[in-house]
C-alpha cells in the first residue's frame, strides 16, 4: 500500500479536557466520514492553559488521561490510524511530558513520542515562552511504520531543527509530522516556509495539524493546518484560524521520485567544522 488519505484536524483547544475531547471527536469523525485513513490532531489537543497552577491540577497519568482513553476507543470505532499530535501528561518530576500518541485501527497504542525541543523564546511585543519550566524534554526519536509509509514523529518547535528531520529521512522516513500550537506571531512569519522547507530538503511529505485562533487562556495561535508533498507543493490547508479539517492523498512513491530528482541526501558530504579566521 503506497497510497492513503490523510487528514489534519484544526482545533481551538480550551483549558477543559472534556470540551476538547468533544471537539476532537466531532472533527475526527468528520475526517473519517470523508475517507481519511490517518487523522492527525494538533499539539496540546487536550489542554491549552497558561496558568501553571490550573494546568498542573488538570494533569493525569497516561493510564488515567481521558484524551488518551477516548482517542484509543475512537480509533477502534472508526477503524483509522489516529495521531494525537500531543497532549500533556504527568511526568512524575513536577513537570509534564508534551506527548504524542498514535493509535491503530483496533485502538492499540502503536507508539508515543515526547517533544524534544523546548520553546524557550522572547518574541516581539513582550511575548515570552519558557516550555522547559513546565515540560520535561524527550530525548528519543520515533519512527512508525504504517499504511505503507514510514512516519517521523515530531511536535511544533521541533520543526526548526533540520538535523532531526534529516536524521528521520536518512532512516527511511517519507512522511514527516509537525502537529503544532504555533503562536500567531511566529506563524505569520515562519509557518509555511518552515514546513515546506523540511519537506523539500528531505523529499518527504509533511503533515501538520495546528491550533488556531484566540484561546480562552489569552494566547493566539496561527492555524493553517497543512499537508505538503515532497516537492514542497501544498496539497491541502485549512484556510485561516477557525477549527476545521483538510484532506489529501498521500502517495509515498512521490518521495522516491523527489529524492531521485534531487538526491541531496546521498550527495551530502562531511566537512571540517568552521574555524575563526586568523587576522594579523
Amino acid at each position: 500500500m503506497s497510497r492513503f488519505t490523510a487528514a489534519v484536524v484544526q482545533m481551538r483547544s480550551t483549558a477543559q479536557p472534556h470540551v476538547n475531547i468533544a471537539a476532537m471527536d466531532d472533527l475526527v469523525r468528520a475526517a473519517a466520514a470523508q475517507g481519511a485513513h490517518y487523522v492527525q490532531t494538533p499539539e496540546m489537543t487536550g489542554i491549552v492553559q497558561q496558568s501553571r497552577k490550573e494546568f498542573f491540577s488538570t494533569l493525569k497519568d497516561q493510564a488515567e488521561d481521558p484524551v488518551v482513553a477516548h482517542a484509543a476507543n475512537l480509533a477502534a470505532e472508526l477503524g483509522i490510524h489516529l495521531h494525537i499530535g500531543s497532549t500533556p501528561i504527568a511526568a512524575g518530576d513536577g513537570r509534564a511530558a508534551n506527548r504524542a500518541f498514535v493509535f491503530g485501527p483496533d485502538g492499540t497504542l502503536l507508539t508515543r513520542y515526547d517533544k524534544i525541543h523546548m520553546f524557550d523564546v522572547d518574541l516581539d511585543n513582550g511575548e515570552t515562552w519558557r516550555e522547559s519550566a513546565v515540560y520535561q524534554p524527550g530525548n528519543e526519536t520515533c519512527i512508525l511504520e504504517a499504511l505503507g509509509a514510514k512516519f517521523g514523529i515530531a511536535i511544533c518547535y521541533d520543526v526548526r531543527f533540520p538535523h532531526l528531520h534529516d536524521a528521520y529521512a536518512r532512516a527511511g522516513v517519507n512522511v514527516l509530522t509537525g502537529p503544532s500550537c504555533f503562536t500567531r506571531q511566529t506563524g505569520q512569519a515562519h509557518w509555511h516556509v518552515l514546513l515546506r522547507s523540511r519537506a523539500i530538503e528531505t523529499g518527504s511529505f509533511m503533515i501538520a495539524a495546528a491550533q488556531g485562533g484566540d484561546h480562552e487562556d489569552g494566547r493566539a495561535t496561527f492555524g493553517h493546518s497543512i499537508i505538503v508533498d515532497p516537492w514542497g507543493v501544498v496539497l491541502a490547508e485549512v484556510a485561516g484560524e477557525e477549527p476545521g479539517l483538510a484532506l489529501a492523498e498521500i502517495d509515498t512513491t512521490l518521495s522516491q521520485t523527489a529524492r531521485a530528482k534531487v538526491p541531496n541526501l546521498s550527495n551530502r558530504r562531511d566537512f571540517n567544522p568552521p574555524k575563526a579566521k586568523q587576522t594579523t
